[in-house]
């Protein structure tokens, strides 16, 4: 039988998984930050789950990944995918976009793996998009061929924000005065609610007390500072109008999903949050939008799930 693996790269977090009869074995995460190469990492798991050699892997990373060079956009780490497979003696090594993986992995997650926020309904078969706030923000299209789903990849963390009210040009001015512009994954990460909440703190006069997304977050769920509380409102807000203008994008009846680290963790306080109420707040296109619905990925482990249905996706259509 062969040894196949994949892996989850994030900015933070690598997840590495052993691959048997086409499920998920011994998920183990690290810290990106012990290893000073992807190699070292990988090579670790492969010692922690006692395999000699893998046959082949998928690895799922947080970067653009067009190129034989792979270089993250939130991490130190870099390599040669065609070096990092002769390093690793594979027979095979596919290397895709992080959000990407988390597209595959979407027609495979059921109703329990999913919280629906707000209202609307799935048309079969219709374009989906997907977005997740995380060390930074990714994104990800997909579409219905005749070959099967199929992924538009992009990098739309990095696009423009646009603010629509006061409330989002008091986080536009503090970014912009920082950055000299401002995209949208300044807003939608963890780094994100930070500066959300020091331009609020600022902007109402106090000196920032937190400097972690962790501390802003804690005191926004335990309602216990009020400019936490507020960050965090306006963090989920502006996902709302984030996720709304990737449905106008690509008429996304499929609906639009979201996942990454920060969104999940929010829990109960992003369901009832005004996410929905800005995801339909298109003025005249509002009614394009209200019947799209909206899901919370509720599945930690969705990124190696998506980089496994790829995996076996190109090792099938290779047999």
């Amino acid at each position: 039988m062969k040894k196949m693996f994949v892996a989850d790269v994030g900015g933070t977090n690598i997840r590495l998984a052993l691959v048997e009869n086409g499920s998920l074995q011994k998920i183990t995460k690290y810290l990106c930050n012990q290893f000073d190469t992807i190699t070292d990492a990988i090579n670790q798991f492969a010692r922690d789950v006692k395999v000699e050699n893998f046959d082949s892997g998928c690895i799922a990373i947080a970067c653009p990944v067009n190129n034989d060079l792979v270089k993250m956009t939130n991490h130190t780490w870099a390599f040669s995918k065609k070096a990092l497979q002769d390093e690793l003696q594979l027979e095979k090594l596919l290397v895709i976009n992080d959000f990407s993986a988390v597209a595959h992995s979407l027609p495979t997650l059921s109703s329990q793996q999913l919280i629906q926020i707000g209202s609307g309904s799935p048309e079969a078969k219709g374009n989906i998009a997907v977005f997740g706030p995380g060390t930074g923000l990714g994104v990800e299209h997909l579409t219905w061929t005749n070959t099967g789903w199929q992924t538009l990849d992009g990098e739309g963390g990095h696009v423009d924000f646009a603010p629509n009210d006061e409330q989002d040009l008091i986080v536009w001015r503090y970014i912009k005065s920082k950055l000299g512009r401002v995209p949208a994954e300044e807003l939608l990460s963890g780094r994100g609610i930070v500066n959300i909440y020091n331009a609020i703190s600022l902007h109402e006069g106090f000196t920032p007390e937190f400097s972690e997304p962790a501390e802003i977050t804690k005191h926004a769920l335990d309602y216990t500072n009020p400019r936490c509380v507020k960050a965090v409102q306006q963090f989920c807000r502006v996902m709302g109008s984030f996720a709304g203008n990737l449905a106008l994008n690509l008429c996304t009846t499929g609906g639009v999903f979201i996942g990454g680290g920060v969104a999940s963790r929010l829990g109960e306080f992003f369901v009832n949050s005004e996410f929905r109420k800005k995801f339909e707040d298109k003025g005249n296109f509002a009614g394009y939008v209200q019947n799209i619905p909206t899901y919370l990925i509720n599945e930690p482990d969705h990124g190696l799930l998506g980089a496994l249905a790829y995996l076996l996706q190109q090792t099938k259509e290779n047999d």
